[in-house]
């Protein structure tokens, strides 16, 4: 059973499935979240067929374990199933924008996070996909997503057939302020990195790289300018093809 202090992110798992009891129960107990309005602005899509994982595998850059976990689950904010709902009572809804979709986004990933810590303490493994919304069309086109419907988030779930280290994580000083913001000056950024640019994993990533800083990692190779204006883009128009935005 794994502890929220030594939670790890897992890409490898066994070959056992996971018991579709046990899933639903999960995704039934997940659904006690926070929510906005209590309208529950989500739904989660369940992968399990080889057909259907590699239908997703490209959304995702091809990642092992999109095709090697017994389930992938996609979580999408939903104002679609509400909005059907309204039309049916006699009701106009209004959710065809922005607002709208950052509440039903918020609600996604609540549930999201609630789900990750129940299936982890019933001893499955996670991995979060932060691809989800780099690629969306690919996933709105696999999932056959309607409008009013987006994928924000995607986890991959099994038992873990890995431990892999613990990850770093920054001091609480560092993102706990205390009555209004305190804008970090350059000695406080020297304190809260400190640690993190002092591993011995992060100076060996910096020195295989060619790179001076680990900051730089992040600016130039991973998170660059140019891929976050592009799939900005990318986004954009996904908003707009799932109306979202005009």
């Amino acid at each position: 059973m794994e502890s929220i202090h030594t939670r790890r992110t897992i890409r490898q798992y066994c070959g056992r499935n996971i018991e579709p009891e046990l899933l639903e129960k999960l995704l039934s107990e997940a659904a006690r979240t926070q929510t906005m309005g209590n309208l529950q602005l989500y739904s989660v899509v369940v992968t399990r067929s080889d057909a259907g994982k590699a239908a997703l595998a490209p959304a995702h850059f091809n990642q092992p374990m999109v095709k090697s976990a017994p389930v992938v689950l996609t979580i999408c904010a939903d104002f679609r199933r509400t909005s059907t709902w309204a039309e049916c009572r006699q009701a106009t809804p209004g959710y065809d924008n922005v607002l709208s979709f950052m509440n039903a986004a918020t609600d996604a990933l609540l549930y999201t996070q609630t789900f990750c810590n129940l299936a982890e303490e019933a001893g499955l493994g996670i991995c979060f996909l932060g691809t989800t919304i780099y690629q969306p069309h690919a996933i709105i086109e696999a999932l056959q997503l309607p409008q009013l419907v987006f994928p924000v988030a995607t986890l991959t779930v099994g038992w873990p057939a890995e431990e892999p280290p613990l990850s770093d994580r920054l001091p609480l000083a560092s993102f706990v302020h205390q009555e209004t913001y305190h804008d970090p000056t350059p000695e406080d950024i020297d304190l809260f990195y400190a640690e993190k640019e002092a591993l011995e994993v992060n100076q060996e990533f910096v020195r295989i790289n060619n790179k001076e800083t680990l900051a730089q990692i992040f600016t130039d190779i991973r998170y660059t300018k140019s891929d976050n204006e592009a799939l900005s883009l990318t986004f954009t128009e996904a908003l707009k093809r799932q109306g979202f935005i005009h």
